[in-house]
């Protein structure tokens, strides 16, 4: 017998897409999108924060003027009740993301348990 593993992963989607933490998600990212300002402030933290981590993972050094701006723009961010709950949001998704992930990795731990 054979298994198709990807039509479990599209069951999954779809369920996921259904949880209370993924519409909460959804319904924070629209509401902050119609705030110009919550957009435009969550786009440019967004923007330093990918290229701060480019620059890690090429191995190039941070500067202090950089980190200072990127802290800035953070409390900037976290101060902005859209950006706020939109975070939240995502926090709580991340918590079911997590416990896929473990549930997943289960049976390759259970293989190296036996070392």
């Amino acid at each position: 017998m054979t298994v198709n593993i990807y039509d479990d992963i599209n069951r999954l989607d779809s369920s996921f897409r259904k949880t209370a933490e993924f519409i909460a998600l959804e319904k924070a990212v629209i509401e902050m999108k119609d705030d110009e300002e919550s957009l435009a402030l969550f786009k440019s933290f967004r923007d330093l924060q990918l290229t701060l981590q480019e620059k890690q993972q090429q191995g190039e050094e941070i500067s202090g003027e950089e980190l200072e701006h990127a802290q800035k723009t953070a409390q900037l961010a976290q101060s902005n009740a859209k950006i706020e709950s939109l975070f939240v949001a995502e926090s709580n998704l991340s918590g079911i993301v997590e416990e896929v992930n473990r549930v997943l990795m289960k049976p390759i731990k259970s293989l190296y348990e036996a070392f």
